[in-house]
């Protein structure tokens, strides 16, 4: 058992990645959709590739979209607009028409006169209620439908222009009285009707709505159908019309048939086979070309959580509305992963996501096409991501890939620009601008995972920062040092193209602990009093040694990123101090006695990174400079030669993985700087 705890807590951190990989495998395919995938790819307007296709079995031929728009817009202008109709209203308006009627004209008519005036009174009133006069004003066709309720029942129908608005009064009004030849009176009869006329119809919204929803769902989502064996599409035959149409038909009821428990685990065996396939990719390169990220679960956790949370966002709006897909931003990926670790991760790690969405979005083909393209513009062009005018360039430029690889396909599928999609643009330029959100992204990342970016190294790279301050005032020349060491290592770092700005972070802490006891090291001893003199070598090559390991706990103690650390921790690697070595041995030179190499030597580790081997080199330079007498050309050459010779020799640089070539390159960067520093004049010929 003892044993068996052991053997786990040795591979505690495989099993975390193994747990990881799982984990994240069930959670993808737990988003993906569980129905089958139809086994053809085709597009509108080419050839059929495949081998005849025959009707697996019968199912129906699904109208086209504009098919089924055309039928509900058809619907909609032939619904039936519903009124509700007061019967009571008439009855009362006659009654107030006799009653104002008589006291204005029963003194000043005969007889006569008085029974044709008053019987064209009631005309008009059964000329506006004929239909009936509506409440306000209703902007619909006078060809529309419309139907008068009473208690829920149509008790007359007819159109729209039949129904009395209360604008159109007067005119049947002037009308009647015009048969009649009683245009004298039509002062009369205005003002008395407008101050007995009522409205008695009101438009019945809900249940005019009601109708017309039962009359949609009415609609025919299908028109015929094909039977189980009859011939669909021959091989070469062009994918047009009827036939593009039986296709995505087949396809529509092969993907959403109701599976049997059987076929339902078949389907998700697979698609986790394929998604474990997938990550096991990424984990194999990490372990082959990025070891000491795979060697980090943290970052390797990092890693797996933003593939997961794009699958997560894309899958989400999808299921809301599909047309939106190219709103998330996916370059927001190779942004961050570049970032933290490299192009070339960032690259890989996109590609694999993509791939993995491929699943999940409509037009697979067509949306991994763009966004492994606009991956690869992405990580070409962004550099120097803490410089915000680059981060808005590279979205300028993804943005305008995503249109042109999108005008393109479509030019492919239709054949002309006339029909179109000029909202997609919309969708690529927002997306382009979602593309922005990276900045604060990183900065939170940072924060949770304890990650560093460019844009924290610009930030640490500020010599007024509290730490570099304080060695400024305590270690004035360690810090002058570190400025010079700085501006080496970044002119070589450029040089054979490595990162630039970590190196020149990593130079200018890497001599922090020299602030504990800054008087023991030679750039600090302004006042020619050495204390060195009155200690023993061991004490001295003691407090020497020591101050990488204050210099990590002044590191930790102000949280500088563990990047950052490793700078200190490794640019003196496992060398010696070799002054207080060599005086040691002088003391020891009467007896037999040998000092113990170990007390004079650095804990290390050794460099590990370019970067990291970069920064000794430029330490080791810069500091043995200040011995140099009478520098020439030929003095600085073979000065640097044989430090970073003495350094290669003692297997320095066996952890980085630095070339020979480039180790050179870097030789004639400090040659030239040196050269430049001691103001060196061309050595002519004697």
């Amino acid at each position: 058992m003892k044993d068996l705890i052991n053997k786990l807590y040795k591979n505690h951190s495989l099993i975390y990645k193994g747990l990881l990989f799982l984990c994240t495998s069930f959670l993808i395919v737990y988003l993906f959709p569980k129905s089958g995938k139809f086994r053809y790819n085709f597009e509108k307007g080419k050839p059929w590739q495949s081998e005849n296709l025959y009707a697996p079995f019968d199912f129906a031929i699904k109208k086209t979209d504009e098919e089924i728009q055309t039928e509900k817009q058809e619907i909609i202008d032939n619904s039936v607009l519903y009124f509700d109709l007061d019967q009571s209203v008439k009855p009362q308006v006659k009654e107030r028409y006799s009653g104002q009627f008589k006291a204005i004209f029963s003194d000043s008519l005969s007889n006569r006169a008085y029974n044709k005036v008053y019987n064209t009174g009631i005309d008009i009133i059964e000329e506006l209620y004929a239909f009936g006069i509506l409440n306000e004003t209703y902007e619909y066709p006078d060809t529309r439908i419309i139907a008068l309720l009473e208690d829920r029942t149509v008790v007359k129908d007819g159109f729209f222009s039949e129904l009395i608005k209360l604008d159109a009064v007067t005119a049947i009004i002037n009308k009647v009285l015009i048969e009649q030849d009683l245009e004298a009176y039509r002062t009369s009869f205005t003002s008395l009707f407008f101050d007995i006329i009522e409205p008695n119809l009101i438009f019945d919204k809900s249940f005019t709505d009601k109708a017309l929803e039962e009359e949609l769902n009415k609609i025919a989502y299908t028109r015929g159908s094909i039977a189980k064996e009859t011939l669909i599409i021959s091989k070469g035959e062009v994918i047009e019309g009827d036939k593009y149409q039986i296709l995505k038909s087949l396809e529509s009821e092969f993907e959403s048939q109701v599976w049997t428990k059987s076929n339902y685990n078949w389907i998700i065996f697979a698609y986790t086979l394929l998604v474990a396939l997938a990550l096991l990719m990424l984990l194999l390169f990490l372990q082959k070309y990025r070891i000491e990220v795979f060697e980090n679960n943290t970052k390797v956790t990092f890693i797996f959580f933003n593939i997961f949370l794009m699958v997560f966002i894309t899958t989400l709006v999808v299921n809301y509305n599909s047309e939106f897909v190219y709103v998330v931003p996916i370059c927001i990926l190779p942004l961050v992963f570049k970032a933290f670790f490299d192009a070339r991760l960032g690259m890989f790690a996109h590609v694999i996501t993509v791939l993995l969405l491929g699943f999940i979005v409509p037009n697979s083909y067509e949306y991994t096409f763009l966004q492994i393209i606009a991956g690869i513009v992405t990580i070409l062009t962004v550099s120097e991501l803490y410089k915000r005018a680059n981060l808005f360039i590279s979205v300028g430029q993804i943005t305008l890939i995503y249109i042109v690889a999108y005008f393109a396909f479509f030019l492919i599928h239709e054949g002309s620009i006339e029909t179109i999609k000029w909202e997609m643009f919309k969708w690529f330029i927002l997306g382009g601008l979602a593309t922005l959100f990276v900045q604060p992204l990183i900065y939170a990342y940072e924060r949770i995972f304890g990650l560093v970016s460019d844009v924290s190294l610009l930030e640490l790279s500020d010599t007024n920062s509290k730490l570099l301050k304080e060695l400024s005032n305590k270690a004035p020349g360690t810090f002058h040092h570190s400025l010079n060491v700085a501006n080496l290592a970044e002119a070589s770092a450029n040089e054979i193209g490595a990162n630039a700005m970590l190196v020149r972070v990593g130079a200018l802490y890497h001599d922090i602990g020299k602030m504990k006891n800054p008087t023991y090291f030679t750039e600090n001893q302004s006042t020619g009093i050495n204390p060195h003199d009155e200690l023993s070598p061991k004490e001295s090559a003691r407090i020497i040694i020591d101050h990488v390991i204050n210099g990590i706990e002044i590191a930790k103690k102000n949280n500088l990123p563990d990047r950052v650390i490793d700078f200190i921790r490794t640019h003196h690697g496992t060398n010696m101090v070799y002054y207080f070595y060599v005086k040691e041995k002088k003391e020891y030179e009467e007896s037999d006695i040998e000092p113990n190499p170990a007390d004079f030597s650095y804990p290390g580790p050794k460099p590990f990174s370019k970067e990291t081997a970069i920064l000794m080199m430029c330490d080791s330079i810069e500091a043995a400079s200040k011995s140099l007498k009478e520098p020439t050309s030929t003095k600085i050459d073979a000065f640097v030669e044989n430090i970073i010779d003495k350094q290669i020799e003692e297997g320095q640089f066996l952890n980085a993985n630095i070339t020979f070539k480039e180790i050179q390159k870097i030789k004639k960067v400090l040659k030239r700087k040196l050269a430049n520093i001691y103001h060196l004049r061309i050595e002519y010929p004697e």
